[in-house]
């Protein structure tokens, strides 16, 4: 492995970071502004003058909870686009819109590599990283163990006019869909994985990270041969190390040949230009 990287999310028109600070982010996503929580953000912010439509207050426990206060009506849902693809943005339980901006360096990556492949994205949400890889020309088995995510992944294709795409929407535990995937002798030319810190497969299923990611990843090395083009993996809120996840994907995948990169994930505030940190990253890519 070289260096640590850092991958940086650029605004763009249906979103920006305009500012940070004390323990807060505040977002644009199109007209909508918003300040949620952001323990990252440990200096002063730019400005003191912030006007969010709604700011997410936290719960008391460390899972997420709590609850979203509107300062100005806030529609349930309203329309954003990137690139070709249209999705839905809305104010949900979990703090954050229903996408994850920080992840476009990612998918303009992917996007660069799988014309003609067949991708799948586990733990995919509400898939516009689906859309935005099938728009490019790949075949995607899209997999979320929630079937409301799955049903918004549908609507956003069918707002983005992708309906027609060969997409599998699977509604599904990812480590249990993986596993059926090997016994099948399937192959993909790429994966993504996108995983929770936490969560809880349809049928009650328990995922904890730090407990099952090794042998999902194992797994998805299966799913990859000689020709496979990359696998990308993005780990959010864990006390783990860039370096350690890299370890991970060399020792499992270093049978493959490739190379391995990691580093950290950011996005770029638009008051100062400075980096937010999000995420880590680790990445194998053929080339």
């Amino acid at each position: 492995m070289s260096d640590l990287q850092t991958i940086v999310a650029e605004p763009w028109a249906d979103w920006g970071l305009i500012d940070c600070g004390h323990g807060l982010k505040y977002e644009r996503y199109g007209h909508i502004k918003v300040v949620r929580p952001e323990p990252q953000a440990m200096w002063a912010p730019a400005a003191d003058d912030w006007d969010p439509d709604a700011t997410f207050v936290p719960g008391s426990d460390e899972d997420g909870g709590g609850r979203w206060v509107q300062h100005r009506p806030v529609p349930r849902s309203w329309p954003l686009r990137r690139d070709g693809v249209r999705f839905e943005a809305s104010l949900t339980p979990f703090r954050h819109l229903g996408f994850f901006p920080d992840m476009a360096p990612q998918w303009d990556w992917m996007r660069a590599r799988a014309e003609g492949g067949e991708v799948m994205n586990l733990f995919g949400y509400t898939g516009v990283g689906t859309l935005l890889l099938s728009e490019a020309g790949a075949r995607l088995t899209h997999v979320d163990a929630s079937k409301k995510s799955v049903e918004q992944g549908k609507n956003n294709a069918h707002l983005s006019e992708l309906e027609e795409r060969p997409i599998r929407w699977m509604i599904d535990d990812a480590a249990k869909f993986t596993a059926r995937e090997v016994r099948r002798g399937r192959r993909y030319d790429g994966i993504l994985l996108d995983p929770p810190k936490f969560g809880r497969g349809p049928t009650g299923e328990v995922w904890r990270l730090e407990e099952h990611l090794p042998g999902l990843i194992e797994d998805c090395g299966r799913l990859l041969d000689e020709n496979s083009r990359f696998l990308v993996l993005t780990v959010y809120a864990v006390r783990m190390s860039a370096i350690s996840v890299g370890e991970l994907l060399r020792q499992t995948l270093g049978h493959l040949g490739g190379r391995i990169k990691v580093g950290e994930m950011t996005v770029r505030e638009e008051a100062r230009g400075l980096l937010l940190p999000t995420a880590l990253f680790a990445r194998w890519v053929r080339d």
